[in-house]
């Protein structure tokens, strides 16, 4: 059993290789669920067939995480939130704090947003915290998918 319960909320990821690898990390980080937001695709495609893409990368952790997938990610925080769950965002944004200050409250959600426009500003209003991984170099942001190894161990130190 998990004593640190954390849920992945994959808000609208376009890339299969960013969702296969998020799957990956979750499994080995203990992720009790992925939920597969919006346009972010499936491990199963639409007519029940394997994504070989996803699954290339994923190594087949797509086959021993629990996933589902929501169109509505305002509906899904709310009733994450009814469960007791704490919503946090990991984004940049001038209400984040630095990842390595945050103190988590389990259950967890952990939400992560679309490769070049982030989590919308809409979304973050439902979220009880934001967090931000801080950038030293030329470069504004990390890919989606380093971003959700770094936070999320550190979440479970």
């Amino acid at each position: 059993m998990i004593s640190k319960e954390v849920v992945l909320v994959l808000d609208n990821i376009r890339s299969t290789y960013n969702v296969g690898s998020i799957f990956r990390i979750a499994d080995c980080a203990g992720v009790s669920k992925i939920y597969l937001v919006g346009v972010t695709p499936d491990p199963i495609d639409r007519f029940g067939r394997e994504r070989k893409d996803i699954a290339k990368v994923a190594l087949g952790a797509e086959k021993t995480v629990s996933w589902g997938h929501v169109r509505d990610i305002k509906i899904l925080i709310k009733n994450l939130k009814k469960d007791g769950l704490e919503i946090v965002a990991l984004e940049q944004s001038p209400n984040s704090i630095n990842y390595k200050k945050f103190k988590p409250k389990f259950p967890l959600a952990l939400v992560l947003g679309e490769e070049v426009k982030g989590i919308g500003v809409d979304t973050l209003k439902f979220c009880d915290k934001i967090i931000e991984i801080p950038m030293a170099g030329q470069k504004e942001s990390l890919n989606v998918s380093v971003a959700t190894g770094i936070a999320l161990f550190r979440i479970l130190e």
